[in-house]
């Protein structure tokens, strides 16, 4: 059985089993590259789960993220990191799913759930012998049908994801499709960085990223340092042009041939539901919520503050306003300071680290701070 027939087997059990109307997990869309799942909890609530699949299914295990800040929805999600292999990967990871939620909310899990991974044969009752036998042929005229109407959704798939390649550059076409080449190249040699969830992710992110209106305008540029998907450095042009951030940067270009703040944001395995971590390489800035080392002060960067729905464009054009906000100015004289004589005017990794540890044992010991809705 090709991955593709394994694959919409596996989604029309799944619709079979937990239909639209199911009293507890519910499959509400279902196609080759997404499947769309709702719980419903004991109290009625719904909670939308989303999973991604990617081309390589089940060589890879899809993607889930869910837009629900549930703390419940999140563990379980990240549960599903523990499930690998190519057999009914899709069938055993949504069982796991379902289970976990009915188990944290301490409700029965559902029959449903339970035979989910038995043989569709079994699901819908014994057929006698005969049955079977007056059946077969149609049943391989219903499996060339499925498997014409498979390519024919195979192919439509694709030319979707060609219409929206054409929204993105030659030049970051070809980084994406560097980067699929070079996943590729570490699986066979058993070399894989990161995990298959936050690789998806960021994949998509960066997708996304060179699709956007601001960053085709130029607001900001991404560049992965050494191709890698989880270490981004980011060049943040676009600032409030009635800030004085702005007429510095004017300055900064006049005396340096530069008008940008370098970003640099590092992810670690378990994005999305951890936050980067973001700090300023370069200039070196007084006030906007800068710490020292160039860490920033928000609390959409902390675990506390974070939601696995945030995309990457929000949390830079979010920094952008928070520096704005923080009334962030350049440092010109910091880089005339040698770093020997006055390292506070150095930014670095380990100072950034250091600096944005204590800031959150401060915050999380005292509270953040909610300005009035009239400062922004």
């Amino acid at each position: 059985m090709s991955c593709f027939q394994q694959l919409r087997q596996e989604l029309r059990q799944l619709e079979a089993v937990f239909p639209k109307d199911h009293e507890r997990f519910r499959v509400e869309s279902a196609s080759l590259d997404e499947v769309t799942c709702i719980f419903v909890s004991p109290t009625d609530d719904t909670f939308v789960i989303h999973c991604n699949i990617n081309e390589n299914y089940p060589h890879s295990s899809p993607m889930w993220f869910s837009e629900s800040e549930d703390p419940v929805v999140s563990a379980a999600i990240e549960n599903l990191a523990n499930i690998s292999g190519a057999s009914n990967l899709l069938i055993r990871l949504m069982k796991q799913l379902a289970t976990s939620l009915c188990n944290m909310y301490n409700v029965p899990v559902h029959a449903d759930i339970l035979k989910l991974d038995a043989p569709m044969e079994q699901q819908n009752g014994e057929e006698s012998s005969e049955s079977e036998d007056d059946g077969m042929d149609s049943d391989l005229n219903e499996d060339a049908d499925e498997d014409h109407f498979e390519m024919d959704e195979v192919t439509s798939e694709r030319d979707k994801k060609k219409e929206e390649d054409e929204d993105i550059d030659t030049e970051n076409l070809i980084v994406l499709e560097r980067l699929k080449m070079n996943q590729r190249r570490d699986y066979l040699k058993g070399a894989v960085s990161g995990s298959v969830q936050a690789t998806d992710r960021l994949m998509k992110e960066l997708r996304n990223v060179y699709r956007s209106d601001s960053f085709k305008r130029g607001i900001y540029s991404v560049e992965l340092v050494n191709d890698s998907l989880y270490d981004w450095n980011i060049k943040l042009q676009g600032v409030d042009p009635d800030s004085a951030l702005y007429a510095d940067l004017m300055v900064l270009k006049e005396k340096e041939g530069r008008d940008f703040i370098l970003l640099n944001m590092t992810f670690k395995e378990n994005f999305p539901f951890d936050p980067p971590f973001v700090r300023i390489i370069a200039p070196i800035i007084n006030g906007g919520y800068v710490l020292g080392g160039g860490a920033i002060c928000m609390e959409l960067l902390t675990k506390q503050g974070w939601s696995s729905a945030y995309t990457i464009e929000a949390v830079i054009m979010q920094i952008s306003a928070t520096l704005v906000k923080g009334k962030a100015r350049i440092n010109f004289n910091a880089n005339k300071t040698p770093a020997v004589r006055n390292p506070h005017n150095q930014y670095s990794l380990a100072r950034a680290q250091q600096s944005f540890k204590s800031l959150v044992q401060i915050h999380e010991k005292n509270g953040w701070f909610t300005p009035p809705k009239e400062d922004g």
